[in-house]
């Protein structure tokens, strides 16, 4: 479709159509984690060739640079699909992503905050144990002095509409 001139833009509409679509299946089970991460692999692809198309479009534009967004997969998980699926729809959509990568540490976490001074911090993890990952990531950002000034998100399999105070 990119070569046949198709919009970039109006493409990655339908990919991020599509991704709802397919994490929907997910959770209701009609979809399993190989069809999700299928899903996820496709729209990296459509992504690293649409990108370039994207970025030409809208370099210079004021809303596309939004703000920074540092993202990473917490210590003591590997696993990164919904990472990489925020990451790229925060990118497309005119954010700065700094993306640390899986497994990352609290202090690469600390020390990414404070040099690149984002607006928001997505914290991601599949792992149940990375529920307590992402609360002693949290504290340390408390503790850091740095929490008043960011938003933080969070997401992954172990995550629901509870709130813990």
């Amino acid at each position: 479709m990119l070569d046949a001139g198709y919009d970039p833009i109006a493409l990655l509409g339908h990919c991020r159509e599509a991704i709802e679509i397919v994490g929907k299946r997910f959770e209701v089970g009609e979809y399993f984690l190989p069809e999700l991460m299928l899903a996820g692999e496709m729209l990296s692809q459509i992504g690293n060739k649409a990108k370039p198309l994207v970025t030409e479009l809208k370099s210079g534009a004021e809303e596309f640079n939004k703000g920074t967004v540092i993202i990473a997969t917490v210590h003591g998980d590997l696993h990164d699909i919904g990472k990489n699926i925020v990451t790229f729809m925060l990118d497309i959509n005119g954010y700065k992503v700094v993306e640390l990568g899986i497994d990352v540490p609290v202090d690469t976490i600390i020390d990414a905050i404070k040099q690149h001074q984002p607006a928001v911090v997505g914290l991601s993890g599949f792992l149940t144990l990375a529920s307590d990952s992402m609360q002693e990531t949290i504290e340390a950002i408390q503790k850091a002095g740095l929490r008043e000034h960011i938003k933080i998100m969070i997401g992954g399999a172990q995550v629901d509409n509870t709130v813990n105070e």
